[in-house]
């Protein structure tokens, strides 16, 4: 498959990136707002705070503005999440529920070290 898709890979990475940072934007809309089943939090709870991490993190990375960056503390706050809400209830993250918070966790990494790529807001402002 690398053959035929290798030619298509700073499109899928692009994909990639606006998928997962706008699903990542919609935890903060359950946080912030109350949307998608969500129960509203203040910002400056530990959870309201996750959600500003989220919201505006996720939308960043998925227009593509400061992506890097955003995924790097995005990152860090999947981590944290992980540590602190699922590693007390066990060590494998199929049996405490923390699939989610270690995916997130390792892509935001892998985007944290490609950036933004194209189709974003950064590559925009490099070309004028």
């Amino acid at each position: 498959m690398e053959r035929y898709l290798g030619r298509f890979s700073e499109q899928i990475y692009a994909i990639l990136r606006i998928v997962v940072g706008l699903a990542f934007s919609m935890h903060g809309m359950q946080k912030l707002l109350g949307l998608f089943g969500g129960q509203r939090m203040s910002p400056v709870s530990f959870f309201g705070f996750g959600g500003v991490i989220e919201l505006v993190g996720g939308l960043l990375i998925a227009i593509g503005l400061f992506a890097g960056l955003a995924a790097f503390i995005a990152s860090g706050e999947m981590a944290v999440a992980y540590f602190t809400q699922h590693f007390p209830h066990g060590f494998w993250p199929i049996v405490n529920k923390g699939e989610l918070a270690v995916v997130y966790c390792f892509l935001f990494l892998y985007i944290a070290s490609r950036g933004s790529g194209i189709w974003s807001v950064d590559r925009g402002v490099r070309r004028t």
